[in-house]
């Protein structure tokens, strides 16, 4: 959990006055505005894509006291948009890497490292250390129970989400103003919605998207202007525009409505069906998958990933079909196999699932966390992406 220094956030030096000179030449900001922000506290959930441009403009504009909750490792393929982190930071944690960028971008900044998984049994004691909560997370699961913690303890949520060219941001839980669940209620079914690890990312959009939550959350801090409390921001970088949607609170929204339902965390995971199509027995995970191999009767393995991505790593003996061939290519298979299909982390491979049953195949199953779990789970040799 965090740890609270016993200096005083709004104590000045004369190099902290040079540092912050061109807040301090706006009247709008000004000597008491960079003393709010110095004495403001800000959780950013995730360094990642959107974490990284926040957290970096965060503490270039002087919030006193910094928190990053992250569990995962810096992997070369983060590089290309968690600008966070650098080559050399390949293999430590996340956490770990974005603080000594940090502490090298503002030394005047006090960072919280939190090495944790954001959980139900975590978020109310950490949210409760802060003032704003930036989330810079990439699932359904995590974004629910961020929004849900603060609304139950009264933080600004300022959300952002990124997919392929294209992003959006909000603030929620404004006072009178919407949440998350506002916007939507219910998760959308577990696949419908690749990851951005599955359906790809242009490097700068999380970096638009991800200073649009920096530039909000000191919006928040010095109380400027207006915040996008109320507006969901649409960004459409192969267009470059930008587009609103203006939203309301919903009185029968199950959080924030005016008889709220959800009044303390729940299972986020089992509430946005993570772990459903496990339980419907269309999935088969890594250690199952070896054991069939390793009986020499095993099935069929059928990668549905891009030819690029074999170049990394590749189960031996798997099919290469991409997904995107799989229906012109039925004819190659036979219906009678036990087919598993194979993606990098076990979304694409469950599309492909639903196209070799609807094509008649009766023994199918979807490597569950795809080539990512297999080498975890089975080969610690095999190179991760």
């Amino acid at each position: 959990m965090p740890s609270h220094r016993s200096r005083q956030l709004g104590d000045f030096s004369s190099k902290e006055f040079k540092r912050y000179l061109r807040h301090l030449s706006l009247p709008e900001v000004g000597e008491s505005g960079q003393r709010k922000l110095k004495a403001s506290r800000v959780l950013v959930v995730g360094a990642g894509g959107l974490g990284s441009p926040a957290a970096l403009y965060l503490a270039a504009a002087g919030v006193g006291r910094l928190g990053l909750v992250d569990f995962d490792v810096v992997d070369e393929s983060n590089l290309q948009r968690q600008i966070l982190h650098g080559t050399g930071g390949v293999g430590t944690t996340k956490v770990q890497s974005a603080e000594t960028r940090l502490r090298d971008l503002n030394p005047y900044v006090e960072v919280d490292s939190l090495e944790a998984r954001l959980s139900s049994e975590n978020a109310i004691e950490i949210f409760e250390a802060y003032d704003v909560v930036v989330d810079g997370s990439d699932n359904f699961p995590t974004r629910y129970l961020a929004n849900d913690a603060c609304v139950l303890t009264g933080k600004p949520y300022v959300y952002g989400a990124v997919f392929r060219f294209e992003g959006q941001a909000s603030v929620f839980g404004a006072p009178g103003g919407p949440c998350y669940r506002c916007l939507f209620q219910e998760p959308p079914p577990p696949g419908l919605v690749p990851s951005c690890a599955e359906a790809g990312i242009l490097g700068a959009v999380p970096g638009v998207i991800g200073t649009i939550q920096a530039l909000e959350t000191l919006k928040i801090i010095l109380e400027l202007g207006e915040t996008l409390a109320g507006r969901l921001l649409l960004f459409d970088a192969l267009q470059l525009g930008f587009r609103e949607l203006r939203l309301t609170r919903d009185p029968e929204c199950s959080v924030c409505g005016d008889n709220p339902t959800v009044t303390e965390l729940i299972d986020y995971e089992e509430y946005c069906g993570a772990n459903a199509v496990t339980a419907a027995g269309l999935e088969i995970t890594a250690a199952e998958l070896a054991e069939k191999l390793e009986s020499g009767e095993g099935p069929l393995l059928v990668d549905v990933r891009e030819p690029y991505e074999l170049q990394i790593c590749q189960i031996e003996g798997s099919m290469h079909v991409p997904l995107g061939s799989l229906r012109s290519r039925l004819a190659e298979l036979d219906t009678s196999l036990e087919v598993v299909t194979v993606c990098h982390y076990g979304i694409r491979s469950l599309l492909a699932l639903e196209i070799l049953k609807g094509a008649g195949f009766e023994q199918v199953h979807s490597l569950h966390g795809g080539v990512d779990a297999w080498a975890l789970e089975v080969d610690p040799a095999m190179e991760r992406y």
